[in-house]
């Protein structure tokens, strides 16, 4: 006979909720976006994850502290939605629902560029490859099978394990000369300017953490660890970040980053340890972008199908399976995305990834400064920071900067 406590479902503890949000930045984050940042800020890359960090720090206050405030799952929509902003709801849904689209389009985009070159086929075997994984993911997700926590606990620290030990097998050769592009491979190298421009544009690499707030409800006490584990999450990935962007130019040059944007981690593991090196930071890749497809077509059909519920988004949405899997949400988001990853190359759909999230991420922080909902100078601040890189990278678009 089964005790009590083995009817009870089981909830994500601490660790299990801070693994989820590290891996949603980690997942596709400096696997995709190292050499798409290099090109840009070249010797100021590290700086460029610090400031994105920072901000992103600030939005996790803000978005731990509306969470509890609000008692539920749901994030941006739902806090809009439950004060009566309908409208304003319904533009964040949709934005949050084409920058998740675009997210897996990058992590399909990469994780196809990282199995072509380790198998070695043909050029056709990279798009191929990527609209393979979205495919057999949405696949996995429409007959209802979804990660364990266990798994991505353990998939976590590997991934964590390998990035560390590449970083650190850099670092042990410090050459500061390696940190510089040669001239006019990147772009504001040699200025401030090239960080903000950087962390602006690979903003998406923050991208995930936020996804905790629609796993409240299965959470071990939610209104002690929802933030807790925001917070600690972002500021390891933080740290994880810059030391793998310094410690990758030291062992291949920004150069070599550059020129290989898609695969720099992978150049770099051989670079580091050989063969081996190559294999495990290649594995680590293509595990971590086919988990955050997986994680980020689940849980944005979801986003889809509660929105449709309460009228932000169309009927449709709503559409479900026997078994309550949102068939058309997941559907679309995986259509959409094979295509962007077809046609889109990486650096479009990076920035245009990180424009989406820096908007929401500005517009959840100024939620929380009008709802009073924790310290108001953090959320001011990050409100300020995801604005102001929003311009800087629209310009950057623009080609005025």
């Amino acid at each position: 006979m089964a005790s009590e406590s083995d009817s009870k479902p089981h909830k994500l503890s601490l660790n299990a909720s801070w693994s989820m949000a590290v891996g949603g930045m980690i997942g596709g984050g400096i696997f995709s976006t190292l050499g798409v940042v290099i090109a840009v800020a070249g010797s100021w890359a590290w700086a460029s994850f610090l400031i994105g960090g920072l901000i992103a720090l600030a939005t996790a206050h803000s978005y731990g502290r509306l969470t509890r405030h609000h008692g539920s799952a749901g994030g941006a929509f739902a806090y809009l939605h439950e004060r009566d902003h309908q409208s304003a709801a319904k533009v964040a849904v949709w934005m949050l629902f084409i920058g998740y689209t675009l997210t897996v389009a990058v992590y399909a985009y990469t994780f196809g560029a990282y199995l072509a070159d380790a198998l070695g086929g043909p050029e056709w075997l990279k798009p191929a490859s990527a609209v393979a994984a979205i495919a057999i993911l949405a696949g996995v997700n429409l007959i209802g099978v979804k990660e364990s926590a266990g798994v991505e606990i353990f998939a976590v620290w590997a991934k964590l394990a390998i990035l560390l030990a590449l970083a650190g097998i850099g670092l042990l050769q410090w050459a500061p000369d390696q940190l510089a592009a040669s001239a006019g491979a990147a772009s504001h190298q040699s200025h401030i300017l090239g960080a903000v421009v950087g962390a602006a544009s690979v903003f998406m690499a923050y991208e995930g953490f936020q996804l905790l707030a629609y796993d409240y409800d299965e959470m071990e006490d939610p209104d002690r660890n929802v933030e807790r584990a925001m917070i600690w999450a972002v500021a390891s990935v933080i740290l994880v970040y810059i030391l793998v962007a310094l410690g990758t130019a030291m062992l291949i040059g920004a150069d070599a980053i550059i020129k290989n944007k898609e695969i720099s981690l992978a150049i770099a593991g051989r670079a580091a340890a050989g063969t081996p090196g190559f294999i495990a930071v290649t594995i680590a890749a293509v595990l971590s972008t086919a988990s955050a497809i997986n994680a980020t077509i689940f849980s944005t059909a979801r986003l889809g199908k509660r929105a449709a519920e309460e009228g932000g988004m169309p009927g449709v949405f709503n559409k479900t399976l026997a078994d309550g899997v949102p068939w058309f949400a997941t559907v679309l988001i995986a259509g959409v995305a094979a295509l962007l990853a077809l046609f889109g190359g990486l650096d479009p759909l990076v920035k245009a990834a990180s424009f989406v999230f820096l908007t929401v991420f500005a517009l959840v922080n100024i939620l929380a400064v009008r709802r009073g909902a924790g310290e108001t100078w953090i959320s001011i601040a990050g409100a300020a920071g995801a604005i102001l890189a929003a311009l800087v990278l629209a310009a950057h678009l623009a080609g005025l900067v």
